[in-house]
């Protein structure tokens, strides 16, 4: 078995190659083109196994290496302490400790997207893009009305008007673009019976529908209910010392955008079914807004996940208690999953 790590940047790489035991075998830069990663790891006939930083770049490598017959693997970035923490740090450095790590088997993987469901997920992602940057136009024209307390564009001076329109104009673009890509995704997503099965779930509409399948990503690769939370970000990290113990909230730590999907279903949930809408003002009474909000989140995700995991459709019951309001059999719903 071979062992490589590749310090890669946007023109070059620097890959070391190791054996299964002994020294270095070679380093050298190489340019960031499939012939020239070819030729590398030629020299080095039978099994291989490459490692890589979990940087925006990966994918082209992954293909490049896959039909080589090199295992690529992503190692996650902030992990990396023997990186990130070292004092002389070089691409070389890089490369050689990302080699010998990955041989001693001490690499922090990251889990890398397979590779149909990249294209759905990027598509997504670059459809809330798009919505932020319409939610800052929107502020944008509100705050030029509120500048001159006035309720409508025409009342402003004509070079505020123009000002206005431009935002107005951007909008619509951007309102037109967003659906473009929501359209785009309808045939490759909405068949799907995993889809179809979140469609059901108090709260999840179409476009967190999709974000939850892409996003997840396969739910097999969460062993338990409770390393899903917390990759969903949905509960806080601990901070446990002498005996004491913390909770730390606000860690970057797990997905962003699963976070986002099930805040906004719990909301959704809370305005449409009494009996959710019950259990958030429970406990409300007793904990701040945001934490009541998270843990309907939270109840939302055990539910995601159960279903995933057991391909069952809802049982449309929310904390073991019937919901007396159930979604209509309508497109985007079919009226059970395949």
């Amino acid at each position: 078995m071979w062992y490589s790590g590749i310090d890669q940047h946007k023109r070059d790489s620097v890959i070391t190659t190791y054996g299964p035991e002994g020294p270095r075998v070679k380093q050298a830069k190489v340019a960031n083109t499939p012939l020239t990663l070819a030729r590398y790891f030629g020299e080095f006939p039978g099994p291989h196994r490459a490692v890589v930083e979990s940087t925006g770049g990966w994918y082209w490598l992954a293909d490049a290496l896959e039909p080589l017959g090199v295992e690529l693997i992503l190692a996650h970035a902030t992990r990396l302490k023997a990186i990130s923490a070292a004092k002389v740090k070089t691409d070389q450095v890089d490369s050689d400790v990302l080699a010998l790590l990955l041989r001693a088997d001490l690499i922090p993987v990251a889990h890398m997207i397979r590779a149909d469901q990249r294209g759905p997920r990027d598509l997504m992602r670059a459809r809330l893009r798009l919505v932020e940057k319409s939610v800052s136009a929107q502020n944008s024209l509100a705050r030029l009305l509120e500048k001159f307390n006035v309720q409508t564009v025409a009342e402003l001076h004509e070079l505020y008007q123009l000002q206005a329109g431009c935002h107005a104009a951007q909008i619509h673009l951007l309102d037109e673009q967003i659906t473009t890509l929501e359209r785009a995704l309808h045939p490759y997503l909405i068949p799907n019976e995993d889809v179809q099965r979140l469609l059901w779930i108090p709260g999840i509409g179409k476009v967190n529908a999709f974000t939850l399948y892409t996003e997840i990503d396969g739910i097999a690769r969460f062993p338990s209910d409770r390393q899903f939370f917390s990759y969903s970000r949905l509960v806080p990290g601990a901070d446990n010392s002498g005996g004491r113990t913390r909770h730390r909230s606000g860690s970057k730590a797990g997905n962003r955008y699963l976070k986002l999907a099930f805040s906004h279903a719990g909301i959704r949930a809370v305005q449409y079914h009494p009996e959710i809408r019950a259990f958030f003002k429970a406990k409300a009474r007793r904990k701040p807004i945001r934490v009541a909000r998270t843990l309907v989140a939270l109840e939302l995700a055990r539910i995601v996940y159960h279903v995933l995991t057991k391909q069952e459709d809802f049982n449309g019951q929310f904390k073991h208690q019937p919901l007396s309001h159930r979604k209509h059999a309508q497109w985007p719903r079919r009226a059970s999953p395949p």
